[in-house]
């Protein structure tokens, strides 16, 4: 079963984040807070992307669903 702490330190290692939560209690449903410089000027699908390439492939087998909110640090301050 995978914990979601695996999926953030996973997350943590292949990008830079100011802030990283993730929830789940199932082993396969998931939810996300990301907040990373690297998704500052970037849309929402391509953050969701970034995200998605730096989970190493864990979406296409060991993650079922994955809710995803991604903020720029400004974001975040200003949530």
């Amino acid at each position: 079963m995978l914990l979601p702490d695996q999926i953030k330190d996973i997350i943590a290692k292949n990008l830079d984040c100011d802030f990283i939560q993730v929830k789940g209690d199932d082993g396969t449903h998931f939810e996300a807070i990301i907040v990373s410089p690297l998704f500052i000027d970037k849309s929402m699908i391509k953050q969701h992307q970034i995200v998605y390439e730096a989970l190493e492939g864990m979406m296409k087998q060991e993650i079922h669903a994955l809710s995803i909110k991604t903020l720029t640090p400004e974001q975040w301050r200003n949530n």
